[in-house]
C-alpha cells in the first residue's frame, strides 16, 4: 500500500520525524503548558507596562485589554528567531523548526503568530498534530 494511503501509527511518521524522544512531533499536553506559560508572561508584562484597571469603562480599557495578546504576539515573533521558539515552548522542552529541519527565518514566526493570534487556526490540526498555523508558515513543533 503506498505511503500516503496508509494509517499513521503516530503523530509524525509519515514526516519522517520519530515517534518519541528529540525532534518527534509536540504532544498536545506540551504545546497547552507552552502556551500557558507565554500568555502568563505577556500578562504579567502588559500590567507592568500599561497597567490594568478593573474599573475603567469598555471605551477606556482598550490598550489594557487588548495589551496581554500583543506582548504575547511580539514575545512570539522576537524569540522564535533567536531561540527556535518562544519562552514557554523552550520551558517545556520544545523547539520550532522549519518541517525539514533548519532555521525558521524571520517571516515564517510573523506568519505563524498573525495566525496563533486568530486562534482558529492554531485548534484545527492534522494527523500530525500540526496546526493550520504551522502548516501555512511550513513549521513544525518538536521536543528538543
Amino acid at each position: 500500500m503506498p505511503d500516503h494511503l496508509r494509517e499513521n501509527t503516530y503523530p509524525g511518521e509519515r514526516l519522517g520525524r520519530p515517534e518519541r524522544g528529540t525532534g518527534s512531533v509536540a504532544r498536545l499536553g506540551r504545546r497547552l503548558a507552552a502556551l500557558a506559560i507565554d500568555y502568563a508572561a505577556a500578562t504579567v508584562i502588559a500590567t507592568a507596562f500599561f497597567g490594568f484597571d478593573q474599573f475603567a469603562l469598555p471605551a477606556e480599557a482598550g490598550l489594557t485589554q487588548f495589551a496581554p495578546i500583543a506582548v504575547f504576539a511580539a514575545l512570539q515573533v522576537i524569540f522564535i528567531p533567536l531561540i527556535a521558539g518562544s519562552p514557554g515552548h523552550r520551558v517545556v522542552g520544545l523547539r520550532l523548526e522549519l518541517l525539514h529541519g533548519g532555521w525558521t527565518g524571520l517571516w515564517r514566526p510573523i506568519v505563524r503568530t498573525l495566525l496563533l493570534v486568530v486562534v482558529l487556526p492554531a485548534v484545527v490540526f492534522d494527523a500530525d498534530q500540526r496546526g493550520l498555523h504551522d502548516k501555512a508558515a511550513g513549521t513544525i513543533l518538536v521536543r528538543a
